[in-house]
């Protein structure tokens, strides 16, 4: 059986409480500069490319969250929390914007132009422990 570990208080206190997630300032020097994305205990990291029109997500995580950084492209965010029957959220992410989902939050994704972005998470991305969190829903990106 997977063995996710259990949410701490203490964890869930330091998730971002906004969907886009303000960046620190890089670090500049003559050599250009380094920007600071994601500095937490985490067990994935994974690149995800996806092309105009296609979506992505309709679910949500019992435990996992994730952090998402696009390096390019442009995406639509729908979003909401588990068990609310409302018109989810809408907001539009560019370019070198940084955006946060925590667990229990329904979410999808649909892709406006190519889009690259990479992905942090809590829990490990081996199938099998995706699949014991995941939980698949009914799409909420074209609820009108």
């Amino acid at each position: 059986m997977t063995k996710i570990k259990p949410i701490s208080e203490k964890e869930s206190s330091s998730w971002p409480s906004t969907v886009i997630v303000d960046l620190p300032k890089p670090f500049i020097d003559d050599r250009g500069s380094i920007q600071p994305l994601v500095d937490i205990e985490m067990k994935s990291s994974v690149l995800i490319t996806s092309n105009p029109g296609s979506i992505r997500a309709n679910h949500y995580h019992k435990s996992d969250w994730h952090y998402c950084y696009v390096l390019f492209g442009e995406l639509k965010y729908f979003y909401r929390p588990h068990g609310n029957n409302k018109k989810p959220e809408e907001i539009i992410i560019r370019e070198k914007q940084m955006f946060f989902t925590p667990p229990m939050i329904e979410h999808a994704m649909v892709f406006t132009q190519r889009t690259h972005f990479l992905t942090w998470s809590r829990n490990s991305r081996l199938q099998e422990i995706y699949e014991a969190d995941v939980c698949r829903i009914p799409p909420i990106n074209n609820l009108k």
